[in-house]
């Protein structure tokens, strides 16, 4: 199954009391590379997010951002500092007599001096926290997976237009060539008839020569492994799973034929051919390192 290496996901979801978001991104990459952004006290969800995405990915270069807000007041406890706070008091009620002021001292009043209090918040349970991140998680990986396949759908529609292309390419090489050694065949004749006047041609030596033309120019091997890469490639496209890198091993095969197509032929259509041909392996090799 074709699918890209790029794709985005994002969910978010409100559960025990903590709102959890989740955003997954990846770019092509040879290899699975993984990065994550996560709230600073909740660090030890780095390598669980790693593992969990790993398992459903092979390669791309994948960012993950998580941010986690705790509803208000949940998880968390106020203690009151009481010896600081009588402390304030009875510093207050001392500057009472000196000064002559009333004595209006009241729990509000108080209650102003903010460092008399401290919120602490309460342990996480890292388990519980992870069970929670990971729902969000879940259902930002199923839609960043539907986005890479429905990528891949359409790559597989172009890359099958591609292989077409080639193999009509294909046919018009294996048409052309049986015409180059007969052209050769009546060039060769018309010189021998040249040099030697109105003396008679040899045939057979025009044919060998002729034959020995048609044994280095021939390309039948390399259409013939053209035809059956073209096949290996419609194939491994239907594979499940990862399959990247056995297309971008098999289109260094395509490029190998092709080539070796350029270097034997002798005849400007078919080099020609072979360049339109190889602008379009080039185009496919292009789109094979987008995918998975």
């Amino acid at each position: 199954m074709i699918r890209s290496m790029t794709g985005y996901g994002r969910a978010e979801v409100l559960i025990d009391g903590r709102n959890i978001l989740v955003e997954i991104r990846s770019v092509n990459h040879r290899f699975f590379e993984f990065s994550s952004r996560v709230p600073r006290s909740y660090g030890f969800l780095e390598n669980r997010l790693k593992n969990y995405l790993q398992g459903k990915l092979s390669r791309g270069k994948v960012d993950v951002n998580v941010s986690i807000q705790t509803v208000e007041g949940t998880n968390a406890s106020v203690q009151v500092n009481r010896e600081l706070a009588a402390s304030y008091v009875q510093a207050l009620r001392a500057l009472q007599e000196p000064l002559g002021l009333k004595d209006d001292l009241s729990l509000s009043a108080v209650a102003r001096f903010s460092d008399i209090f401290a919120v602490s918040k309460e342990p996480e349970d890292e388990e519980k926290v992870w069970a929670d991140v990971q729902q969000a998680l879940g259902q930002a990986a199923d839609r960043f997976v539907q986005m890479r396949e429905a990528e891949g759908a359409k790559m597989k529609e172009d890359l099958a237009g591609r292989l077409n292309f080639i193999l009509a390419a294909v046919e018009k090489v294996e048409e052309r060539s049986p015409k180059t050694v007969e052209e050769y065949r009546a060039r060769l004749y018309r010189k021998i008839s040249e040099v030697l006047s109105s003396a008679q041609v040899d045939e057979q030596r025009i044919l060998t020569e002729a034959a020995i033309f048609a044994e280095k120019i021939a390309v039948a091997e390399e259409t013939v492994r053209l035809r059956s890469h073209v096949d290996q490639f419609r194939a491994i496209m239907e594979q499940e799973g990862p399959v990247g890198r056995k297309l971008d091993f098999l289109i260094q095969e395509f490029n190998r034929e092709t080539n070796t197509i350029g270097s034997k032929a002798q005849d400007i259509e078919i080099a020609r051919i072979v360049v339109d041909m190889k602008s379009e392996i080039e185009k496919i090799r292009e789109q094979i390192q987008n995918i998975e």
